[in-house]
C-alpha cells in the first residue's frame, strides 16, 4: 500500500500535529510504502519571508526525524526539491473547473481569517492534488478539514483518466476518528491560528505555561469532576492506554483534587512522552548538514517516482 502525507513548515509543531497526523505516519511507515514531504511551497500562501521559510523547513525536517520518521523506511523530502510537482500542478489546472475550487471550504475559511485573497491561496487544492497524484498513492492520511482536498484530487484524477486513460490511482482519505480533532487549551481544535496549542519542542517553562492555560470550570477541589467535558482529560487521554485512562477517570470521580493537580499530571506525561524526541531534535538542529543530506537522499527517490508519472503524461500531452 502506498501512502502519502505532508506537513507545512509553518512554525513549531504542537501535539495536535502529532496525534492528528504524525503518529499516523509513524504507524503507517512500518507496513506501507510511505511518502512524506515538507510542504514548503504550500507555506508560501501564508508567509513569503525567505529566511523564515528556510529555517522553518529545516526545523520541520528535524522535528519529523526526531519524532520517528525513518528515512530508510519512508521516502522523506522537501517539496521544492522535486520540481515535477509544479509542472503537474499546471497541467492539472487544465482539468480543474473553477466551480470546484470556488466550493473549497479552506479558501473561504482562510479569507475569513484575514489572509490575502490571491491565486496561490485559491489554487492551493490543485497543488495539493499534484502532491498526491504525482506519486499515485492509495491512501492520504488527513484531518477532517482536509478531506475535501483529497476529494478534489480524486475529481481531477478522474477527469485526467477519462481523457488519457488510467494515468492516476484514485486516492482515498484516511482519518483516524479517535484523534481526528485534537482539542486545544480552550477546548476548540488545537491550532496555531487560535493560539491554543501545546508545543512539542517548547522549553519546560513554556510547556508549563501552556498547560496551565487550559480552560476549566469552577468545580470545587473537593467535589467530583466531569472528565468527559474536561479539556485536561481530553488531552491527557491521547497519551494514555485504556488502563491508565480508567485510573484517571477514577481520580476525577473521587474528588479531592483540583484542576491544578490534573494540569501537573498532564505536564509530566507530555514531558516524559517527548523527552527523547526533544533531545534528538536539538542534536539535529546543531547539525543542519545532516538534515540536508537526509532530505536530498529522499528527494532522489521521490524524483524517480515523479519522473515515471510525468513520462506517461508527456506522452499524452505532447511535451
Amino acid at each position: 500500500m502506498r501512502v502519502i502525507t505532508g506537513l507545512q513548515p509553518s512554525g513549531d509543531l504542537h501535539i495536535g500535529n502529532y496525534f492528528g497526523s504524525i503518529k499516523q505516519m509513524l504507524d503507517l511507515q512500518e507496513q506501507n510504502q510511505m511518502y512524506i514531504f515538507i510542504a514548503n511551497y504550500h507555506a508560501m500562501t501564508s508567509n513569503q519571508n525567505g529566511e523564515f521559510l528556510k529555517q522553518n523547513s529545516l526545523k520541520a525536517a528535524a522535528a519529523f526525524l526526531s519524532l520517528g520518521i525513518d528515512p530508510q523506511k519512508s521516502v522523506f523530502w522537501l517539496q521544492s526539491d522535486v520540481k515535477e510537482v509544479l509542472e503537474l500542478y499546471w497541467i492539472l489546472s487544465q482539468f480543474t473547473p473553477m466551480g470546484l475550487l470556488e466550493r473549497a471550504h479552506s479558501y473561504k475559511d482562510k479569507i475569513a481569517k484575514g489572509l490575502n485573497s490571491n491565486h496561490g491561496l485559491f489554487s492551493y487544492p490543485v497543488l495539493m492534488a499534484a502532491d498526491i497524484l504525482l506519486f499515485n498513492p492509495n491512501i492520504v492520511p488527513v484531518g477532517k478539514d482536509q478531506i475535501q482536498h483529497v476529494e478534489i484530487a480524486r475529481d481531477i484524477a478522474l477527469k485526467v483518466n477519462n481523457e488519457w486513460g488510467e494515468i492516476f490511482t484514485l486516492p482515498s482519505a484516511k482519518v483516524s476518528e479517535e484523534v481526528a480533532v485534537v482539542p486545544g487549551t480552550d477546548g476548540a481544535k488545537m491550532s496555531k491560528s487560535y493560539q491554543n496549542t501545546i508545543d512539542i519542542f517548547s522549553s519546560a517553562k513554556t510547556l508549563k505555561k501552556q498547560v496551565s492555560s487550559i480552560i476549566t470550570d469552577s468545580t470545587a477541589l473537593e467535589d467530583p469532576k466531569d472528565y468527559t467535558t474536561c479539556n485536561i482529560f481530553n488531552i491527557a487521554k491521547l497519551f494514555l492506554d485504556e488502563n491508565e485512562q480508567e485510573k484517571l477517570k477514577a481520580r476525577y470521580q473521587k474528588g479531592g483534587e483540583g484542576y491544578g493537580h490534573f494540569k501537573m499530571y498532564l505536564n509530566d506525561i507530555i514531558n516524559d512522552y517527548f523527552a527523547h524526541a526533544k533531545n534528538e531534535y536539538e542534536n539535529l538542529l546543531q547539525n543542519p548538514s545532516k538534515i540536508k543530506e537526509i532530505l536530498e537522499f529522499g528527494a532522489k527517490k521521490a524524483k524517480k517516482t515523479a519522473q515515471e508519472t510525468m513520462e506517461k503524461i508527456y506522452a499524452k500531452i505532447g511535451l
